[in-house]
């Protein structure tokens, strides 16, 4: 019993012990996968493991920062945050990867969001506040999953979705599509069109914003009646 009892305190105490250093790590990397869970869910490329390492990097260079000046220099007033600032920095680059823009469209914004979060609470971890990174990935999880359902009720029920067109002809004009949504009561939000002319081939790709009463085998009936289509599929918008 002494003997758990001094792990635990080794892994509590302030100094940067190997069991405290361990259990921070630890620790930060479970924050980090926890967040990731939820982005994977929505089907994001930054998932577990890209948080986790996000985390726990953060955490290692906050203990670096802590143990360098102490340690190695035998210093009690040096500046832990010089290399823990450069995640601040550095996190960026990560961030503007989960990005993606096309046509005047950004996605990613929330991962990105998400990315820089996770750095902060990794650092949050490395300087041994884990009370406030515990709750910190708490209210990233509520706003990450419960207010996603606020955000849904405030566009009065509309869900995004991504409707997959492939046509056997050149097409320019896609105001018929347009109206096509209209009329089922959706709206086109984004526009991906790629064309092929040595097949003379169109794809299409439309975004847009329907109400989740709407049918979607008539929709999708009525947009390949349009133009000649060899194919037409509809999938979920992974989550922003």
């Amino acid at each position: 019993m002494d003997y758990i009892t001094d792990i635990l305190r080794d892994c509590f105490s302030s100094e940067l012990t190997l069991p405290a250093c361990i259990w921070r790590m630890l620790l930060s990397m479970l924050l980090g996968c926890a967040v990731g869970v939820e982005r994977k869910r929505k089907g994001q490329t930054a998932g577990i493991r890209t948080f986790a390492l996000i985390s726990m990097g953060a955490t290692l260079a906050m203990l670096v920062s802590i143990y360098v000046p102490q340690e190695l220099m035998g210093k009690n007033d040096g500046d832990p945050t010089r290399i823990a600032a450069q995640v601040v920095s550095g996190i960026g680059f990560l961030g503007a990867g989960a990005i993606i823009q096309m046509k005047g469209s950004v996605r990613g914004l929330t991962t990105a969001a998400g990315i820089w979060m996770v750095a902060m609470i990794g650092l949050a971890v490395g300087c041994g506040l884990y009370a406030i990174s515990v709750i910190a990935t708490l209210m990233v999880m509520f706003i990450l999953i419960l207010l996603e359902n606020i955000e849904h009720r405030m566009s009065m029920g509309s869900f995004s979705r991504t409707i997959r067109l492939s046509l056997p002809s050149i097409v320019t004009d896609i105001d018929p599509y347009r109206e096509v949504l209209h009329q089922h009561g959706g709206q086109l939000v984004n526009l991906f069109v790629q064309y092929d002319y040595e097949k003379l081939q169109t794809n299409l790709n439309l975004i847009i914003l329907i109400n989740e009463s709407a049918s979607y085998t008539k929709l999708l009936d009525s947009l390949g009646k349009v133009y000649p289509t060899d194919s037409i599929a509809i999938t979920s918008q992974p989550g922003f």
